[in-house]
This record gives structure tokens, C-alpha cells and sequence, in this order.
């Protein structure tokens, strides 16, 4: 069972249909949206500012979803796609975006919808990433234009998460079956 934990009087608060692994960790002032997925190793730290997370969206193994102290909380949009190992720091993520796998997006900064943050990029604080752009790079650069090839994969993305979660519950379901 997930790890759900209240500080400082705040519990987080999950949308309908919301699916997280074993060993997920959403603490605090968070409140997820419907259908969301919270995968292996993932942590939602809403200690010191809230997160506010939409529906559809995909927090993926290993990522870090955080906040700044009274100057920075985190808000993350519909269809949002977050890789493995990504970091998404005190900043805003608009509906439709994929964040690659190992990026970093820092306080202040805002990702418009449509765009996508490559693997590896870091995005610095403060920054803001053109709508329907492909950012990348160490600090990160728009490279191009997403095309529709990329906002295909965006949405793909977003889909087949849960798809991928509802195999653990049927899975999960088969073996309470067996056990009767």
C-alpha cells in the first residue's frame, strides 16, 4: 500500500480512479485530480507549499514532485506525462506536456501545454517554455516545434498509463481469486 501522509494537519486528497504503487509517497498538502497514476518510487512532497496535480496525469518511477517554503508551490495540469527520474520543482506544468526522463524544472518557471522537456534538460527557475516546443539541453533551449508526431506521443503517453495501472489491479484481483 502506498505511503499517504498527513503533515501539519494536511492530508492529501486523490481524485477517482487514481492508482499508486506500493511503495508511491504523497505527503501533505496535495490534491490529485481523477484517473492519475502514481508509479514505483515516486514522491509527492506537499510539506512546505501545496501541489496541485490534474486529472489524466502520470507521475512515473522515481520522479520528485516538490515545492519551495512559502514561495513556490507546484502546479501540474491535465494529460501531463512526468518520466522516470524527473524532477518538477516549485514550478507550473500546463495540461498536455512530457516531462522526459531525468529532466529538472525548477521554481518559478512555466511549461506551456503541448510542449515537451527532453530527457536529461533542466529547465531553470524562472523560465518559460513555449507552448507546442521541444526544449533540451543543460539549461535547457527550445530546439523546435513539437510537430504532430510529437503531440501524438503526448497523448499516447498520457493514455496508456492507466492502461499499464489497471494490469496491477487485475493482476492484484486474480490473486485474491486464487486465495478463496
Amino acid at each position: 500500500m502506498a505511503f499517504i501522509i498527513k503533515v501539519r494537519d494536511k492530508s492529501p486528497l486523490l481524485g477517482i480512479n487514481c492508482w499508486l504503487a506500493q511503495n508511491a509517497t504523497v505527503v501533505g498538502d496535495v490534491i490529485m485530480g481523477n484517473n492519475c497514476t502514481v508509479w514505483f518510487n515516486a514522491v509527492i512532497r506537499g510539506d512546505v507549499h501545496e501541489i496541485r496535480i490534474g486529472n489524466d496525469t502520470n507521475i512515473q518511477d522515481g520522479a520528485v514532485i516538490h515545492c519551495t517554503y512559502k514561495q513556490a508551490g507546484t502546479y501540474i495540469g491535465n494529460r501531463v506525462s512526468i518520466a522516470h527520474n524527473a524532477i518538477v520543482h516549485g514550478c507550473t506544468i500546463h495540461d498536455d506536456v512530457l516531462i522526459g526522463m531525468g529532466a529538472i524544472v525548477m521554481d518559478g518557471a512555466i511549461v506551456h501545454s503541448g510542449a515537451v522537456i527532453a530527457a536529461g534538460a533542466v529547465v531553470l527557475a524562472n523560465t518559460i517554455v513555449e507552448a507546442d516546443s521541444i526544449y533540451a539541453g543543460m539549461p535547457a533551449r527550445k530546439v523546435k516545434a513539437t510537430g504532430e508526431n510529437m503531440k501524438a506521443v503526448i497523448k499516447r503517453t498520457a493514455e496508456n498509463y492507466p492502461k499499464y495501472a489497471g494490469w496491477f489491479d487485475e493482476q492484484e484481483k486474480n490473486q485474491k481469486d486464487e486465495s478463496l
